[in-house]
């Protein structure tokens, strides 16, 4: 069993509307040392296989196929082996 924590943020190139609301919001704080914010998605999936490389694979794959919009996100992930009373 493996579990795979995924992170989906939208490209540099791509104008992070929440992102800069957020960044107003903290300076309006005196939050003046915070420089940038960019907002994005965190996902944890189990993946029950016992081999490391098809769990990378599967992972791979959803963020393609499915989590993550190759237009204007980019994605980044780890796959680490759990045990089977792990709960997410």
């Amino acid at each position: 069993m493996y579990l795979a924590k995924i992170t989906i943020i939208l490209r540099k190139s791509i104008l992070d509307i929440q992102g800069k609301a957020v960044h107003h919001a903290l300076n309006s704080l005196h939050m003046n040392l915070v420089e940038e914010v960019r907002i994005g998605k965190f996902i944890e999936m189990k993946i029950n296989t016992g081999d490391q490389e098809e769990a990378v694979r599967i992972t791979n794959e959803a963020c393609k196929k499915l989590l993550a919009n190759p237009v204007m996100e980019d994605f980044s992930f780890t796959v680490e082996k759990i045990s089977e009373g792990f709960g997410i």
